[in-house]
């Protein structure tokens, strides 16, 4: 890959989060592939209709800048030159999350678990998430607010146990660029008035 080609940047941070909540639930509930299911649909009326698993579903329903600062991030590829981009404008993603699974009871235990993970975790594990994400995806639990209750009765569904999850993450704004080589030394470029031949 050429360099100029190494500096481009797909905008997809949005994706990377969804990538690394998934795994995140999937490791720590845990919710193998094949016993249950990770949604971001909406969860319209249509869409809980057709489950046939429980499910955590969690909904993009808010999108705003956050702010919390940013700091310039650089890299090196496979040894290549290194790379720097500019501060990223810092995102707040709210998610509704909300559990499917048949019944009331089973929803809110499942619920539960959902809370007490997310509850106790600061920022995804690096390992869960992307390596083109170069940010920390930090979580947070949301204030009730009407939103929710807006989101429940836009969907045409009844008002379900639910709760928002903030998340914080870096925007890809700007791309990767080459990093200027440092100056090792400064040489005069003057001399001293009374170092003329005169002097």
């Amino acid at each position: 890959m050429a360099p100029a080609d190494a500096c481009q940047t797909r905008r997809v941070f949005i994706s990377h989060v969804d990538s690394g909540l998934e795994k995140l639930l999937r490791t720590r509930l845990p919710l193998p592939e094949e016993m249950g299911d990770v949604s971001f649909d909406p969860p319209s009326g249509n869409w809980s209709a057709q489950l046939s698993r429980i499910t955590v579903n969690l909904f993009l329903y808010d999108i705003q800048r956050s702010n919390q600062p940013s700091a310039p991030t650089t890299r090196s590829l496979d040894g290549g030159p290194a790379q720097r981009r500019r501060p990223q404008p810092m995102m707040q993603l709210g998610y509704l999350v909300s559990a499917w699974a048949g019944s009331p009871r089973d929803e809110h235990q499942l619920l539960g678990d959902v809370v007490s993970i997310m509850a106790g975790v600061e920022a995804i594990p690096d390992d869960l998430l992307p390596d083109e994400l170069s940010s920390t995806v930090r979580l947070g639990l949301g204030d009730s607010d009407n939103k929710v209750r807006e989101i429940w009765a836009a969907s045409g569904g009844s008002l379900k146990a639910s709760f928002s999850l903030m998340v914080t993450v870096a925007a890809d704004t700007f791309d990767w660029e080459l990093t200027p080589p440092s100056v090792e030394r400064i040489s005069g470029m003057a001399s001293r008035m009374d170092d003329g031949p005169n002097a």
